[in-house]
C-alpha cells in the first residue's frame, strides 16, 4: 500500500534513529528498517543514509520528508478535529525557542500547560541558532525581533525590552553615562556580539518619541569582560564591573530593588516583539493552536 513506511520514515528522519522512531512508534526497530527498505524500492530512491553512527536524509529523502510531513500533519489535523468533540486534545508538540528566553520564560509555562492537557507530548529544543523548522520537522518556533521569513504563519506572544545599567558603586566610581558617545569612556560588558541596540541619537526630541517609525542604531562597545551567558553578565554588572545590555526578563528584579540603575532611558531601543511562527501546513493543528494561544494569553 502506498503508506506503507511513511509513517516510520517520517519518524527516522525526525529522531536520526531507528531505535528512536521504533520506540515512538511502538513496534520493533527491525520492523521499522523493513517498511523504510520496501519504501525505498517501492519508490526507487535512496531516502536514508545509514550508518552505524548515524541516519540522515539524502537530497530526496528530504524533498519526500516535508510532504509526507505535510501529510501527516493534515491527517493529525483532521483526527484532532473530530476527536475534539470526544476527548481531550492529543499529539506531539516540537518545538524550538531561543536558549535564556525558552530556559526561564517558556518552559516553565509550557510545563503548565502540560498540567491542563497531559494527553500532549511536548518535545523542546532551545538554541541561540535559526533551526530551519521543515528540515528539522518542528510544529513550532519561538523567535523574537524582526521577522525575516515570509513563508511561516506568525503570532506576536509578547514583547522585551532591552536595559543598558549598572550597579550604583560602578556609577560612584565612574560616573554616569548621559550620551552614547560617554560609553566609549566605560567598561561595558558583552555578549556575544561587540555592539549594542540603541534608538538613533538624531530621533531623540519631543516629536519622535512618539513615532513608531524609530530608526534604531548599532554601536560597537569595548570591555574587559565578553560572555556567552546572560546570567554571568548580570552578576558582573551587580558586582561593580562595568555596564551591561541585557533584556528585561534578566534585569527587571535588580532594576526595581536599585541593585542596578537604568541607564540612557531616552536612547532606549523600541520594544523587540516575540513571536510563534510556523509553517503553513502546521496551522490548522488544533494541539498547536492550543498552544500559540495558550502562550499569548499568558504571555500577554
Amino acid at each position: 500500500m502506498r503508506w506503507d513506511g511513511v509513517s516510520e520514515f517520517v519518524y527516522v528522519a525526525e529522531y536520526e534513529s531507528f531505535t528512536r522512531a521504533a520506540k515512538e512508534l511502538g513496534i520493533s526497530t527491525a520492523q521499522v528498517s523493513r517498511q523504510i527498505s520496501a519504501l525505498e524500492k517501492r519508490l526507487n530512491i535512496k531516502l536514508l543514509y545509514r550508518t552505524t553512527r548515524k541516519v540522515s536524509l539524502t537530497e530526496e529523502g528530504r524533498v519526500f520528508y516535508q510532504h509526507c510531513r505535510g501529510v501527516l500533519d493534515g491527517l493529525d489535523a483532521a483526527e484532532q478535529a473530530v476527536s475534539r468533540f470526544q476527548s481531550t486534545p492529543q499529539g506531539r508538540i516540537k518545538l524550538t525557542a531561543p536558549m535564556t528566553y525558552g530556559e526561564q520564560q517558556l518552559l516553565p509555562l509550557i510545563n503548565d500547560f502540560m498540567v491542563q492537557y497531559s494527553n500532549i507530548e511536548v518535545t523542546a529544543f532551545l538554541s541561540n541558532q535559526m533551526i530551519d523548522l521543515i528540515d528539522g520537522g518542528y510544529d513550532l518556533a519561538i523567535r523574537i525581533g524582526k521577522l525575516s521569513d515570509s513563508t511561516m504563519m506568525a503570532k506576536k506572544l509578547s514583547h522585551r525590552t532591552n536595559f543598558v545599567c549598572a550597579a550604583p558603586s560602578y556609577l560612584d566610581t565612574y560616573g554616569t553615562p548621559h550620551s552614547l558617545n560617554d560609553l566609549s569612556h566605560h567598561n561595558c560588558l558583552l555578549g556575544t556580539r561587540d555592539y549594542w541596540y540603541f534608538r538613533d541619537a538624531d530621533q531623540i526630541d519631543s516629536d519622535q518619541k512618539t513615532n513608531n517609525s524609530v530608526k534604531e542604531k548599532n554601536l560597537r562597545v569595548s570591555g574587559n569582560i565578553q560572555y556567552n551567558n546572560g546570567h554571568s553578565l548580570v552578576d558582573a554588572a551587580l558586582k561593580g564591573l562595568g555596564v551591561v545590555q541585557l533584556p528585561d526578563y534578566y534585569v527587571q528584579k535588580y532594576l526595581e530593588s536599585g541593585e542596578l540603575i537604568s541607564l540612557l532611558d531616552d536612547y532606549r531601543e523600541p520594544e523587540e516583539s516575540i513571536w510563534a511562527i510556523y509553517p503553513h501546513n502546521r496551522h490548522l493543528s488544533p494541539k498547536i493552536r492550543l498552544l500559540v494561544d495558550y502562550l499569548a494569553e499568558r504571555l500577554a
